[in-house]
């Protein structure tokens, strides 16, 4: 893996020193911010390959400088840390724009797990580009392009989060296929993890939200009761 640079922002300095010394080790380039200004004051002169962002900071907050993040061209990942175990919290951040979330207390081992997938995945997306910009899937009224990393429903452009996108392609790619939650953790976010099936619940309903006419009655992301989710075959 090539060194990355990763800014950290967490006010526990223990614990953003902890991090960016294992990430140090990785040979990853780090930077750290303690607070919130400090945050925003340092994403507004440079450019990060991931951001690990507190929910609860001084100064502004957590979920102010994701959605400060979503607002700009280059689309950078984000990994929040929320302090509560709450699925408020989850949510909240993961409605700002978060690609993943790590509820503290946490090990080392779990976050750098979840960078090193983060890292794979845009990795991966990157070392094979289309050569025609305009070639992607088309399902039904859906069309997914991944050189682009853009979504049409009809002649409508929807903004997905890099997460969103990797999990609508990869439902896309095996239509009629059924995965469990399970299945899609590993898959799609690179790690499995039993407890963590919510993350995927709270994907797919925003991913509703976006890409369905009606997403109470789905029509592209169906979910078969007591198995998982699958993608319809008959689009």
């Amino acid at each position: 893996m090539s060194t990355k640079s990763i800014l950290i922002v967490e006010d526990n300095k223990d614990m953003a020193q902890l991090l960016a010394m294992h990430l140090n080790d990785l040979q990853h380039d780090v930077s750290l911010c303690l607070d919130g200004n400090s945050a925003m004051q340092t994403l507004s002169n440079n450019t990060f390959d991931l951001v690990i962002l507190d929910l609860m900071l001084p100064g502004k907050d957590g979920i102010s400088i994701c959605q400060s993040i979503r607002q700009q061209q280059n689309y950078t990942p984000i990994i929040m840390l929320t302090a509560k175990d709450s699925e408020l919290d989850r949510v909240m951040g993961l409605e700002s724009g978060a690609d993943d979330y790590v509820t503290k207390p946490f090990s080392i081992s779990e976050v750098l797990a979840r960078i090193k997938a983060m890292f794979r995945r845009v990795d991966a997306l990157n070392a094979h580009p289309d050569d025609n910009p305009q070639d992607g899937i088309m399902r039904g009224d859906l069309h997914i392009i991944p050189t682009s990393h853009t979504v049409f429903v009809g002649q409508e452009s929807v903004e997905l989060t890099a997460r969103e996108f990797d999990l609508l392609l990869f439902f896309a790619s095996s239509p009629g296929r059924v995965f469990t939650r399970n299945e899609l953790l590993d898959k799609v976010w690179g790690y499995g993890h039993e407890g963590y099936e919510h993350t995927v619940n709270s994907h797919i309903n925003r991913l509703r939200v976006k890409i369905e006419q009606d997403p109470k009655h789905p029509k592209y992301i169906q979910t078969v009761w007591g198995v998982g989710y699958k993608f319809s075959e008959l689009l």
